[in-house]
This record gives structure tokens, C-alpha cells and sequence, in this order.
């Protein structure tokens, strides 16, 4: 697909961004081949994680209950890659980093995934209720969260910014003061969102004229924001953005990273299915099928060393 037919039919419809844009044609199984800076091994629709065999010690520590249904109900945010996304809009298959550490887990455990697409903000109250038993979404560990949720890590990503390719004003942003007078746009009930509003007060102690957040419930229509100048700057995951700046129809530019945060299986509080995640995902580190999904998307450089249930936010 060319790249100036890209550009109309971005600008025409919000509605074909994430396909078009950031999942540069969809349908192309090398799609998320640019994501990071850790070296693509493998092509998004390659399956890393089909040879695993069961570990019974990390089985064992699952609670009778999950043993005996043999499932677990995974709520999974889909948006784009390479966290989570549809590698052909025609028959919605998942791909992404969260589902090959979902389809990986699962493996080491002997489980069946029973996955359910929902909105990233309905995820983590829907944990509560017990409509989900395991919350998926690129969930970065924040000291807000721990309050009711509980985390098994396995990667660590974090918040960074990115604007038009053609934009040089705008440098690699260290303090949240840089951006007063700017409009920041960011998707809504992230930690991003959270972090912009919670911090405000930055510009008028420092004189100048505050920034203006704009939250979006797309990813589409924040790409679409950026790109149509009613956005200046746009606060996401590092991953993400790295990937939508290596697609050239999404015309940005990553400006580096902000603040990194572990990310993790998101569990209601006092799960007791955290210790048997948390042996699977050290399984799958010990026995290189980690490294493997890292090095498919090109993320390598958000490795772990080993997870951890609810560790403290990043300093």
C-alpha cells in the first residue's frame, strides 16, 4: 500500500487508523517486525509458545478450583501492537506481546485461555466482580493500582511522548514542565492520563501557562488528533511508540523515554492465582521462550530478570 494513499485515507477516517497506521496494512504477517530496538526474531503471525509442555511444579500452585475447570478467563485490551492487536481485521486473530505471554502462561499451567476483548477501563473493576479471573492491556504497576489490584510482571515498558516527524520544536521531554502551553494527547484511564492531570500544578508554579490534556477512548483518533495538528504531543506506552514511529504512514517521531514501569498479569487483590503466574512466567525465562517473545516483537530491552507479584513502582 502506498503511502500517500495512507495518508488520505488517515486523514479521511479515524476509523481504519489503527489498521492503517499503526498496524501498517494489517493483513501484512510482518507487521510488528520494527517495534523496539531489541531485534526482531520472528514475524507476528510465527508461534513461539506451541512446543511448550506443562510444568506440574508451577501447576501445582494453581488453586484446586482452576485445576479442576482447566481454564482461565483473561479480559484483554486490544489497540495496537505490538501489545495487543488484530493482525487481520477480517477475522480479529489476537497478536501481540500480552497474548503470546497469555497463550505461554497458560501452556505452563495445563490451562485452557478463555480470552474476552474488552475496553482497557473496563478491565480492572471487572477483576473485582470475578468477571475475569487474569487482566490483560499492557497494565504498567503504579502505586495507585496496588492499592486493589495485584500484579505478576513480565515485562517492563513505561510511559514516553512522540509528535509529527516534521515537528523539531519539540525536544525529548525529562520534566512535565516542558509541556505548559501544549495540548497532550493521551488514551483515556491510563496511567498517562492519570500522571498529566495529577501533575498540573507544574506550570503554575513555574509561571507559565498550563497544558491542556485531551484523552482519547482510540488509539485511531489520537494518532488522527496528532497527525491533524489538534494534538501537539502524545504521551503513551515506550513500545507502542517506538512501533507507530517505525510505521512510516503514521508520520511521528519518538521522543524518548519518560518514566518506566513494570508491566503485568493484573489480578484482583489477594489473588491466589498470583504464585502459580508467577512460577510460569520464571518458567518461560528459564527455559528461553521469554527471550524468544521479546525478540519477536523487538523488545528485548524490556526484559525482567524475574517476575514479581506487586513489586513497588518504579522510582
Amino acid at each position: 500500500m502506498r503511502t500517500t494513499t495512507v495518508r488520505r485515507r488517515l486523514l479521511a477516517t479515524t476509523a481504519l487508523l489503527p489498521v492503517l497506521a499503526l498496524a501498517a496494512c494489517g493483513s501484512d504477517p510482518k507487521i510488528a517486525s520494527a517495534a523496539g530496538t531489541g531485534g526482531p526474531a520472528a514475524t507476528a503471525t510465527e508461534d513461539v509458545v506451541a512446543a511448550l509442555a506443562k510444568s506440574e511444579a508451577a501447576a501445582a500452585l494453581l488453586p484446586e478450583e482452576v485445576r479442576k475447570a482447566g481454564t482461565l478467563k483473561f479480559g484483554s485490551s486490544f489497540g495496537t501492537p505490538p501489545s495487543a492487536f488484530h493482525v487481520d481485521q477480517a477475522d480479529k486473530k489476537p497478536a501481540g506481546i500480552d497474548v503470546d505471554f497469555t497463550d505461554a502462561v497458560a501452556k505452563v499451567l495445563g490451562l485452557t485461555v478463555r480470552r474476552e476483548e474488552a475496553a482497557f477501563e473496563t478491565i480492572l473493576p471487572a477483576l473485582d466482580s470475578g468477571k475475569f479471573d487474569v487482566g490483560t492491556g499492557n497494565f504498567g504497576v503504579t502505586t495507585a493500582r496496588l492499592k486493589t489490584i495485584d500484579f505478576v510482571t513480565y515485562i517492563d515498558d513505561g510511559q514516553g511522548f512522540a509528535v509529527k516527524k516534521d515537528n523539531t520544536a519539540i525536544q525529548p521531554v525529562t520534566d512535565l514542565v516542558q509541556l505548559c502551553g501544549l495540548v497532550v494527547g493521551t488514551s483515556a484511564g491510563t496511567t498517562f492520563e492519570t500522571t498529566l492531570n495529577s501533575r498540573k500544578n507544574v506550570c503554575a508554579d513555574a509561571g507559565k501557562k498550563p497544558y491542556e490534556v485531551r484523552a482519547f477512548s482510540e488509539s485511531g483518533a489520537l494518532l488522527a488528533g496528532l497527525q491533524q495538528g489538534r494534538v501537539d504531543i502524545e504521551m503513551s506506552t515506550i513500545n507502542g511508540l517506538r512501533h507507530q514511529a517505525a510505521q512510516e504512514a503514521s508520520g511521528t517521531r519518538f521522543l524518548g523515554e519518560f518514566h518506566r514501569l513494570d508491566v503485568g498479569f493484573a489480578l484482583k487483590k489477594g489473588s491466589t492465582l498470583a504464585p502459580a503466574l508467577q512460577a510460569a512466567v520464571n518458567q518461560l525465562i528459564k527455559d528461553g521462550t521469554y527471550e524468544r517473545i521479546l525478540r519477536k516483537w523487538g523488545v528485548a530491552d524490556s526484559a525482567i530478570k524475574e517476575s514479581q507479584i506487586s513489586p513497588p513502582e518504579h522510582a
